[in-house]
């Protein structure tokens, strides 16, 4: 999912195979598919994957195959991978192993190859992709700052599906976390390995100027007591009733736990 220069949502929808928007009144709006296929079907047909923004438009998507058909992807899932230009209707680059996260980048469109474990960049005046490092799982999820790429690697033990990969032929255990990659020399700068109940990591997101960041769900406690007012109204707000109150409410939860706990 991405938003636009003029703050519209737009997300891949893997299942129907398009490119959509959000609706108001409909499940999604389709805003553009593949030209090989031919109509709207819940078929998962190309699994149609990544997104990347340029200047604040869509521009480029990955699928992990090409065909019209149900799960036709599957076929050649080792090296019948994309890289679409949605603008010129025209393959980028293909054969890819199961590529994910498109990104342009310093000038240059960046892949990753989930099925190489790999992150690279497509050379768009040779043509050529240049493999910058290869890591140890499925890497889905990527995310820049400065010179250092932010990588989701996924562990996946499944075999059907990810069964055939130069990836599980190359590494009998795979790892899941976050790993740091320089981008100009391929070497790993850190590293967040989870060996805990998560296995998989989808998306990678850097958020700078930022400090304990956290997602919240609907009718969070959180959402329930957060009000957005103007400056005129926060220059006349009682900032120490509301503290004191919010003293209050810790005190009388942290009692109320502590009794729970005892009984």
């Amino acid at each position: 999912m991405s938003y636009d220069a003029s703050g519209e949502l737009w997300f891949v929808n893997t299942r129907f195979s398009c490119l959509c928007t959000l609706h108001k009144s409909y499940s999604f709006e389709p805003r553009w598919r593949p030209w090989f296929v031919k109509a709207y079907a819940p078929h998962d047909r190309c699994h149609l994957n990544g997104l990347a923004m340029v200047d604040g438009k869509p521009k480029y998507v990955t699928s992990l195959g090409v065909g019209d058909s149900k799960s036709a992807w599957r076929a050649n899932k080792a090296k019948g991978g994309t890289i679409m230009d949605i603008e010129k209707n025209e393959f980028v680059y293909q054969g890819l192993s199961m590529p994910h996260s498109p990104r342009k980048y310093k000038g240059k469109l960046w892949v990753l190859e989930s099925g190489q474990g790999s992150l690279a960049y497509l050379d768009e005046k040779t043509g050529k992709l240049e493999t910058v490092c290869q890591l140890p799982g499925f890497t889905r999820g990527l995310s820049f700052h400065n010179n250092i790429a932010f990588i989701g690697l996924s562990e996946i033990r499944e075999s059907n599906t990810f069964g055939g990969l130069p990836i599980t032929e190359r590494l009998k255990e795979r790892s899941c976390g976050i790993w740091m990659v320089d981008i100009n020399t391929g070497g790993i700068k850190g590293m967040i390995r989870f060996e805990g109940a998560v296995r998989e990591i989808f998306a990678v997101e850097v958020l700078t100027n930022s400090k304990f960041p956290a997602v919240l769900e609907e009718g969070d406690d959180v959402i329930n007591m957060s009000y957005t007012l103007s400056n005129e109204v926060l220059a006349e707000l009682d900032h120490q009733a509301i503290a004191d109150e919010a003293k209050k409410q810790a005190e009388e939860d942290a009692a109320k736990k502590k009794e729970q706990e005892k009984a």
